[in-house]
C-alpha cells in the first residue's frame, strides 16, 4: 500500500474528516457512484489526420446492433473536450446503448464552416465502424451540449453535411440538443446586440456575430431553423434547455414551432432548478428530470 493511500484510510478514520468529505460530496452534487466513471473500451480513434480529429467509443461488454450515441461537446466552439462526458456514458451503456464522444477542431485555429464538417466525417465514421464495437449503424442518436447542441441540431437539419460525406440521413433516428443558444443565430445575435446597445454597453468583440463569420449569409446558413422541411427525413428532436435561461428558453421555443411547422416529431422539456452547467453534468443520473425525459424520448423513437 503506498503511503498516499494509507493516509486518506487513516484520515477516513477521522468522524472529522469523515464529516467533511460527506459535506463536499453532498455541495458538489457527487454521489459514490459516481466516483468510477465508466472507461471507453476504445479511445483517441482518429477519424481525420488532425490532432482532434478522434472519437472515445464506450460499449457495453457484449451485444450487437445496439443503438448509438453520437456526442458534441460544448465549450463555445473554442473550448472543450471529447472527455467531457460525465455520467453519460454509464448511464447509456447501461440502457444498452454504444456511446460515442467526438472532437472537432476549435476556433480561432479553423472557420465555422470546418468545423460543421468535422463533425459530419465523425459521423461518417461511427457510421462505418460502430458495428466492430456492437453498434448498429442504422440507429444513431445526436446529442450535444451548448456549442455542441448547435451543432447536433444543424447536423440533423441540413442534410447536405452527411451527403458530403456519403452517409444517408436516414440512419439518424432522434435528435436532443441540450441547452443550446444558437439555433437561430440571427435572433441570438439581435437579442445579445440589443440588450447591450439599449443599456449603452460596447457591443462584443467576439460574440455570435464573430465567432458564425459576421456575414448574415453565414448566419442564416448556419442556423437549424433555416433548414427545417417537409419531407427532408428530419428526425424526431428532444431539445432539454434550462427553464429559466430566456435566451436558451426562446431559441428552444423558436426550433420548436420551426419543426412543428415541418410536421417534424418535436418535445421540448424545460429544466427547473438548475443552470447551463449543472444541466450537462447531471444528465444521466438516474432521478434528474432531464435524464427521464430523455430515456422516455428514446424509448419513443426506438419503439422499447
Amino acid at each position: 500500500m503506498s503511503v498516499q493511500v494509507w493516509l486518506v484510510l487513516k484520515l477516513m478514520k477521522s468522524p472529522f474528516i469523515a464529516v467533511i468529505v460527506a459535506f463536499s460530496m453532498l455541495v458538489t452534487g457527487a454521489k459514490a457512484a459516481d466516483v468510477a466513471l465508466l472507461k471507453p473500451v476504445a479511445a483517441d480513434i482518429p477519424y481525420g489526420d488532425k490532432e482532434r480529429q478522434k472519437v472515445d467509443v464506450y460499449a457495453p461488454v457484449a451485444g450487437q446492433n445496439l443503438p448509438v450515441v453520437f456526442w458534441i461537446h460544448g465549450g463555445g466552439w473554442q473550448l472543450g473536450d471529447k472527455t467531457s462526458v460525465q455520467l453519460k456514458p454509464q448511464a447509456f451503456v447501461e440502457k444498452g446503448f454504444v456511446f460515442v464522444s467526438t472532437g472537432y477542431q476549435l476556433l480561432p485555429a479553423v472557420e465555422m464552416g470546418a468545423i460543421f464538417k468535422d463533425i459530419a466525417k465523425s459521423l461518417a465514421w461511427v457510421h462505418a465502424n460502430i458495428a466492430k464495437h456492437g453498434g448498429d449503424p442504422t440507429r444513431i442518436f445526436v446529442m450535444g451540449h451548448s456549442a455542441g447542441a448547435q451543432l447536433a441540431a444543424l447536423l440533423c437539419t441540413d442534410d447536405r453535411y452527411l451527403k458530403a460525406e456519403g452517409v444517408p440521413f436516414s440512419v439518424l433516428k432522434g435528435c436532443v440538443p441540450v441547452d443550446g443558444d444558437t439555433f437561430d443565430v440571427p435572433a441570438i445575435i439581435e437579442t445579445a446586440e440589443t440588450r447591450l446597445r439599449v443599456h449603452g454597453m460596447p457591443l462584443p468583440t467576439n460574440g455570435h456575430r464573430q465567432k458564425f463569420g459576421n456575414d448574415p449569409v453565414k448566419h442564416r446558413a448556419y442556423s437549424a431553423v433555416t433548414h427545417v422541411e417537409k419531407g427532408k427525413g428530419i428526425p424526431p428532436f428532444l431539445i432539454l434547455h434550462v427553464a429559466d435561461h430566456p435566451d436558451n428558453s426562446m431559441q428552444a421555443k423558436r426550433f420548436e414551432t420551426a419543426l412543428k411547422a415541418a410536421a417534424v416529431p418535436v418535445k421540448v422539456f424545460g429544466a427547473r432548478d438548475t443552470n447551463h452547467v449543472r444541466m450537462n453534468d447531471e444528465l444521466g443520473r438516474a432521478e434528474d428530470p432531464s435524464t427521464v425525459a430523455l430515456f422516455d424520448f428514446a424509448s419513443d423513437v426506438l419503439g422499447k
